[in-house]
């Protein structure tokens, strides 16, 4: 060869990759010197090796195959005609070349296997399960048999490894004819082993035995190199006994094991593990079907059912264990029904992952977080659970059971598509790293050279290791964040906790289940199941997949027949929404979340069928957190804003608040919220409302005109308290002052027309809950007038503020309108009700005669004083008066005494030593649970209530929110009356007593 055109390859060499081009000119110069009557056309031979994975190595085992035809005398001339002449050949065998120095190796020693791959039926062609058994099975007339067996199979392997690396297979298809390889080995080598053995012992007893391939062998899904795990399952033939027909069986099955994993002058096809059976390596290598079935049937533990899932006949005789997997597999599809199996099967995958040494953790592909058994545990632990009573979803193989289990509809179409691609390229990236070297490892090499060779092989020539470590890494993330979507889904254990045969009951059979579970009504329930899960859509069957954990929630409510009407309801409003089902089949416990609340009573459900989209906030309990102030006055004023009418505006503003309140019973009923934190949010909503809807209705009587006066919203009572339930009204005062040369008595018609529009403008029909505006605690009351200047409220009280007025602004915050007015506001009553010197005896004994009058005129007719937990005996009103009079006595001197709060004035008085902590835990106990009990009325009925229920079930429900478990209403009773009457007498000892 000439210098410059060695010269010239050099150059060439360094552009298109190679390493070594030095090294590499002086190969291309051998090769094309080794055969003289067939020159190699070099020019096309380093284009394709530029485009394989290594292609220095390619060409180094080029030269070794090459060299070694020409060794042995082979055709060495026909060859290099066709590695010229035939581009499909070139690629194949380059890439292979490039990809797997293993099978270079052996192309060195078998050359002429270099024919399998100019086979122009190769293209294009995936080999038959029986095709590839009888090309393996010609190894047994062979004279050295096992050597002959690794000869074929190797042969066999590269044929597919080219096909793979050349035309780019799904590795589905790869792992299949792998795992077909395997089966086909299985059945030679056992063949051979029954030739040998009854040649050695021509008298033994005869038997059935049958190969089951369990792992990935078992699901079609097989590796290059992977251990091959295994079960044998034997009969003695008729008329032999058991016991030396199990002898014959096992070591035909400990032969066969041996021909396949032992080393020889040809290596080894893989090892053989039978350590799944029956008690692992402890137990016999074989066993009769009985045996195996007994087993299972008393000791099994729930990985040994899970591993059964990919259980399958591959050798020996086909009928027994095609018998041995049809009665195995009806147990396996019963583990589900275990109790604790669910988290049997999430504790062994944790467990998995902390065992893997923390060095080895970020390189793992198969064991590790985000690795292939993320995927392969999600799958099978969704199809334990479903496939007891969905035989679509029970394939072996995790590709095809992922694809059923979203066509099923248990997995959504994006996420199963997600994690199909996903398990795809990580099986990739662990076919190509065990095709180098033909070793079963599953780590990711940290050699750059490696990694390059490996990025190549899977597609990134351009910058192969930094693109190939980002693909990696983002497929790893997405199959961690499924993995923990999936495998942690709160709907798999509800779902698992109903016992298989339940799930696929007749219908009188279900009408009994459901009367069992506490549904009044079964054959209504049953029709709204059938309507919700009938047909084949996808929406019927993600219903399907619902329904048993759903009808179980239900059940755990006082009203699961109401719960599922509503379910029905909301899912045909909701059913053909995308993300509707989604939300409730994959987001965390939402699900469990609507379950409780639809059955919980008719205050939220009521909300949400008037706005039912409102469901998407249960996917996440940080979108039951309560909105800000701020936030949500700025939306109800841009809501208010987008419309032209009034009415329109004001129903947009109680479009928003609706949505609140559900956000709110939501949390409440969640257990997200305490009844302080309840409080606090409805007030917010009830500030926001009347604040945005003051705005529209100054606007509405203004009409285009400058404004004469400033506006304000005084809260009172509850409202000012910041302790607002779900019934309560909005007591308020309405203040108002004139602007700077405005006339008082335009002005002040001005503020008493928009007062008016505002209350008509809430009390307007809606889809909301009524906006109830009480301003009776206005001075003079209902005689007074509706609104007054600041100016008006400084001159009455002057003249004319008694004792109780001073009592009732202690609860005065002004919340709503003009900020300024609303500080003036404060500043003027701040000395009526934290008087300087406090109140006089006189004024303490007025107080006590106004709540003992109180307590015997306004307790309503026929209720229980016992029972009412606003009026009662220890309720709301007694520790309420009583912290009030605290307040009144001592705020002068103790600033923290000075809120609206009635809990936090508590506190306050605690820490100023005014109330021992003993009776202040006593007095806030009892009003948390009388305002709790208030609030779960109100959920449960839809409607306000002030007294423990008389009916049963409404108790159960009532009692059930307040945080005490099914069946437990006595005792919550008994809980409510002790508690109180504690209240009661530390009221007499802090309000009456001097």
């Amino acid at each position: 060869m000439a210098d410059g055109r060695r010269e010239s390859w050099e150059g060439r060499l360094v552009r298109l990759g190679f390493e070594d081009p030095r090294r590499a000119a002086g190969m291309l110069e051998g090769l094309d010197a080794l055969d003289s009557h067939s020159p190699l056309a070099i020019e096309q031979l380093i284009t394709t090796l530029s485009e394989s994975a290594d292609p220095d190595l390619a060409l180094l085992s080029l030269c070794g195959m090459a060299e070694s035809l020409h060794r042995h005398d082979y055709d060495l001339a026909a060859f290099a005609r066709t590695l010229e002449m035939d581009a499909d050949f070139r690629r194949r065998l380059v890439f292979v070349l490039g990809a797997s120095e293993a099978l270079g190796r052996h192309l060195a020693v078998h050359p002429r296997h270099w024919y399998d791959l100019a086979d122009p039926a190769l293209a294009g062609s995936r080999p038959s399960v029986e095709g590839v058994a009888a090309k393996l099975a010609t190894a047994v007339d062979a004279e050295n048999p096992v050597d002959a067996l690794r000869i074929e199979y190797r042969r066999l392997l590269i044929r597919l490894a080219a096909r793979d690396l050349a035309e780019g297979l799904l590795v589905d298809e790869v792992a299949a004819v792998l795992a077909d390889l395997a089966g086909g080995a299985l059945e030679t080598a056992l063949h051979i082993a029954r030739n040998e053995y009854f040649a050695a012992h021509p008298g033994a007893a005869g038997c059935r035995l049958a190969v089951i391939a369990m792992g990935k062998c078992g699901g079609r899904e097989l590796n290059y190199v992977s251990d091959v795990d295994v079960l044998f399952v034997a009969e003695p033939l008729d008329g032999e006994p058991e016991a030396p027909a199990l002898k014959t069986a096992t070591n035909l099955a400990a032969a066969a094991m041996r021909i396949c994993s032992a080393h020889t002058g040809e290596g080894t096809l893989w090892p053989v593990d039978a350590a799944l059976r029956p008690e692992g390596k402890s137990g016999p290598l074989v066993r009769t079907l009985d045996s195996h079935l007994a087993y299972y049937q008393r000791w099994a533990k729930t990985w040994e059912f899970q591993a059964l899932l990919k259980a399958r006949p591959v050798a020996g005789d086909a009928e027994l264990g095609r018998e041995y997997t049809e009665k195995v597999g009806q147990l396996a599809w019963s583990a589900a029904d275990r109790e604790g199996f669910v988290n049997d099967v999430q504790a062994m995958r944790r467990r998995v992952i902390d065992h893997i040494p923390a060095a080895d953790v970020d390189r793992q592909l198969k064991l590790g977080p985000g690795g292939l058994r993320d995927v392969e545990f999600a799958v099978q632990l969704l199809q334990l659970v479903h496939g007891r009573s969905d035989e679509t979803v029970r394939s072996g193989t995790t590709l095809v059971a992922l694809e059923e289990l979203t066509t099923n509809g248990y997995v959504g179409r994006t996420d199963g598509a997600v994690l199909a691609d996903a398990y795809r390229f990580l099986r990739s990236m662990e076919h190509r790293i065990q095709l180098y070297r033909l070793r079963r490892t599953h780590q990711v090499p940290d050699d750059e050279a490696d990694l390059r060779r490996l990025g190549r092989s899977l597609g990134f020539t351009k910058n192969p290791v930094t693109d190939l470590t980002a693909a990696w890494k983002k497929h790893a993330l997405e199959v961690r964040r499924l993995h923990e979507k999936l495998f942690y889904r709160p709907l798999l254990a509800a779902v698992a906790r109903i016992p298989g045969d339940e799930v696929r009951l007749t219908p009188e059979a279900a009408k009994q289940r459901l009367t069992a579970l506490g549904y009044v009504d079964p054959a209504s329930a049953l029709r709204h199941i059938e309507a919700l899960s009938g047909g084949v859509s996808r929406r019927s069957s993600i219903q399907k997949a619902l329904l048993p954990a759903m009808l179980g929630w239900f059940a755990e409510s006082p009203a699961p027949d109401a719960g599922l009407l509503a379910f029905r309801t909301i899912s045909d409003a909701l059913g053909s929404t995308p993300w509707y089902l989604r939300q409730l089949r994959d987001e965390g416990a939402s699900a469990q979340r609507l379950a409780h609340l639809l059955a919980s009573g008719r205050y939220a459900v009521d909300l949400l069928q008037r706005a039912p989209e409102a469901t998407a906030m249960l996917a996440d309990e940080r979108e039951l957190a309560p909105r800000t102030p701020e936030a949500l006055l700025t939306e109800m004023f841009a809501a208010a804003r987008r419309q032209d009418v009034p009415e329109a505006a004001v129903a947009a503003i109680r479009a928003v608040r609706r949505r609140e309140l559900f956000r709110i019973a939501a949390a409440d009923l969640s257990g997200v919220l305490d009844v302080e934190a309840v409080g606090e949010a409805l007030t917010t909503i009830a500030a926001g409302t009347l604040t945005a809807a003051l705005e529209v209705a100054r606007r509405a009587v203004a009409k285009g005109e400058p404004e004469p006066t400033r506006m304000a919203i005084v809260a009172m009572g509850r409202f000012g308290g910041h302790e607002l339930g779900y019934g309560s009204d909005a007591d308020v005062m309405f203040v108002h002052d004139p602007l700077p040369g405005a006339d008082e008595k335009k002005a002040t018609d001005f503020a008493t027309q928009a007062a008016t529009e505002l209350r008509r403008l809430l009390s307007l029909p809606g889809a909301d809950p009524a906006v109830a505006i009480d301003a009776d605690l206005r001075p003079e009351g209902r005689q007074g007038p509706l609104v007054r200047t600041l100016a008006s409220y400084a001159s009455y009280y002057a003249r004319w503020s008694a004792v109780w007025e001073a009592q009732a602004l202690l609860r005065a915050d002004p919340l709503c309108g003009d900020a300024d007015l609303c500080q003036s506001f404060r500043d003027l009553i701040d000395p009526l009700r934290y008087p300087e010197n406090g109140v006089s005896e006189r004024e303490v004994m007025e107080i006590r005669r106004i709540k003992a009058r109180v307590d015997a005129e306004r307790l309503p007719r026929g209720a229980d004083p016992s029972t009412h937990t606003k009026l009662g005996r220890g309720g709301l009103a007694d520790i309420e008066w009583t912290v009030q009079l605290l307040q009144l006595r001592e705020a002068h001197r103790i600033p923290s005494l000075r809120t609206t709060r009635t809990l936090t004035a508590l506190r306050a008085a605690v820490d100023a030593h005014l109330v021992d902590p003993t009776e202040a835990d006593t007095l806030s106990a009892a009003w948390e649970l009388a305002s709790r009990i208030r609030n779960a009325i109100m959920l449960v009925r839809g409607r306000a209530g002030d007294s423990l229920p008389q009916d049963p079930r409404d108790l159960a429900a009532v009692a059930q929110i307040c945080g005490y478990p099914q069946g437990e209403s006595g005792r919550f009773a008994d809980d409510y009356l002790r508690t109180t009457r504690r209240a009661h007498n530390t009221v007499a000892h802090l309000f009456w007593d001097d």
